[in-house]
């Protein structure tokens, strides 16, 4: 369902992405990038895992799933169970808690001031096999179709090349593999030249 404005329910996938207020920059420096993906640990990973990522200097995409009832519940500080609809808006606050920090940190280093990002987080939700692996073509193809990089192996702020190394990460690299069929397939997947139609993309 292509709707940039829906919830985020327990146990759905999405495509998750937002942008920089007009022509301004979100990563200006590699430190902005490190620092923006341990907030992201810090405010997402506790209500999401994630499949893919990529970040560019004004936007960003991230497939994740978002985590089921008990575990989102498991975080309040009251014992009173939320229900679904409530759980919505509270990972929508972890991801207002993650820009609103990004931000903050971001107007102190470059003597900034206001907002940095768009005033809400688009999303899709995926809803078949397909779109999955369409999105995260899409997703680690990015950098390529926006110029800043010939081969999605050059880009450094992406999740294509921690997907295929051994070493530590917290992504749901075997899960994204095996739907691929293994590293083969995952890297025969990502050789084709265009975008596929099943990817929903939310520029």
């Amino acid at each position: 369902m292509k709707d940039f404005h829906i919830p985020l329910f327990p146990d759905k996938q999405y495509h998750i992405l937002s942008r920089a207020i007009g022509d301004e920059k979100i990563f200006r420096e590699d430190r902005n990038y490190s620092f923006f993906l341990s907030r992201y640990q810090k405010y997402i990973s506790p209500v999401a895992d994630t499949y893919s990522y990529c970040l560019l200097p004004n936007h960003f995409h991230f497939l994740i799933r978002i985590k089921d009832e008990q575990t989102i519940n498991a975080l309040q500080q009251t014992k009173k169970k939320i229900q679904t609809p409530r759980l919505s808006a509270l990972v929508m606050q972890q991801f207002s808690n993650l820009l609103n920090s990004y931000t903050k940190s971001f107007n102190n280093t470059y003597a900034r001031k206001g907002s940095l990002f768009i005033d809400y987080l688009r999303r899709v939700e995926i809803e078949t096999d397909k779109q999955f692996g369409a999105t995260i073509f899409y997703i680690h193809k990015n950098p390529v179709h926006h110029g800043s990089c010939e081969k999605m192996e050059d880009w450094k702020w992406s999740s294509y090349n921690t997907i295929l190394s051994l070493k530590p990460t917290k992504l749901l690299r075997q899960e994204t593999l095996d739907w691929f069929g293994g590293i083969k397939g995952f890297t025969d997947y990502h050789g084709q030249p265009v975008y596929l139609k099943e990817a929903a993309g939310i520029e």
